[in-house]
């Protein structure tokens, strides 16, 4: 038997982890949704053979995304 057991809780955390980490994402070099994971927060682009690291089951942690908009608007002389 694979996967989480005892609980429905569980269960569900893991069903989603596995499907964000066998979904496809946009590639940030060329635009096509064709980048897939390769290993432990290593990520692929299919189409222009980008390696990006990024998180362990999606492409962007949410302290990514947090950072680059701290990024943004600092180049952008706001504060």
């Amino acid at each position: 038997m694979k996967g989480s057991r005892y609980g429905r809780r569980i269960r569900k955390l893991s069903d989603t982890a596995t499907k964000r980490k066998k979904d496809s994402y946009e590639c940030p070099k060329c635009g096509k949704r064709s980048v897939k994971r390769i290993s432990y927060a290593l990520w692929e682009c299919r189409s222009c053979g980008a390696k990006i690291a990024g998180g362990a089951y999606t492409l962007t942690t949410p302290t990514a995304k947090t950072a680059r908009k701290m990024l943004a608007k600092e180049e952008a002389g706001e504060e």
